[in-house]
């Protein structure tokens, strides 16, 4: 079941990196497992990290914490999403905690095997570059954003992270691809207030450009 999972984790992070099957197993006999319950952090912010993760199942929310014990939602990071890379790969403390939202099921990869990713697979390196890349322009974004761009703008920049993290499946009948996402999620990433948000997405859905379920919003995707 390891095989299939990293397989499947690496496809969903990597999709043009290609793993020879004795480079998958030697490792997955480098990566651990760990299930942590509702409610338990995984690090907490300023800790050393030992290790970077990925989500199998579950759901773990990356936030900030003030100094006044105020809480700000960086990310909900869901399966296949890697997490954890950054502080790892730099020899860093974590800038942001990370607290299990319900129970979660985590593959866990160690200095060995990072070790064999970046020395022993071709192309792991430029793409692991290109996935950073893309994360802090995407942070940058919503840093410019939140400063100095109008509800509008914010609104659907945050929209565009999330399908671009999230987006999974086939496209609906009507052009739409499901990403998994609730409204309040989508505010704490616009950082906008819940009302706010609401009008945005009623005014997006009168549009025809998205459609809400539950915990799902379905984008409908131009081109």
């Amino acid at each position: 079941m390891l095989l299939e999972d990293l397989s499947a984790l690496l496809r969903g992070n990597f999709p043009d990196l290609s793993l020879p099957v004795p480079q998958l197993q030697a490792l997955a006999s480098l990566v651990g497992t760990r299930k942590l319950a509702r409610g338990r952090s995984l690090f907490l912010q300023g800790q050393p990290t030992q290790a970077f993760y990925a989500v199998l199942s579950g759901e773990i929310e990356a936030r900030f914490c003030g100094l006044g014990g105020d809480v700000s939602v960086l990310e909900h990071v869901q399966p296949p999403r890697l997490f954890g890379l950054a502080a790892f790969a730099a020899g860093q403390p974590s800038s942001y905690e990370a607290v299990a939202r319900q129970t979660t099921q985590l593959l866990v990869f160690g200095p060995a095997a990072y070790e064999l990713l970046m020395d022993h697979v071709p192309g792991f390196a430029r793409a692991l570059l290109a996935e950073f890349a893309q994360r802090y322009d995407g942070t940058l974004r919503l840093l410019e954003a939140s400063r100095h761009r109008p509800a509008a703008e914010r609104f659907q920049l945050a929209l565009n992270q999330l399908t671009r993290e999230r987006g999974r499946g086939p496209l609906d009948a009507e052009g739409r691809l499901g990403v998994k996402a609730s409204q309040a999620e989508l505010a704490a990433l616009a950082n906008l207030s819940r009302q706010t948000v609401n009008q945005l997405l009623a005014q997006a859905v009168a549009r025809g450009e998205l459609s809400c379920g539950y915990r799902t919003l379905w984008v409908r995707q131009h081109g």
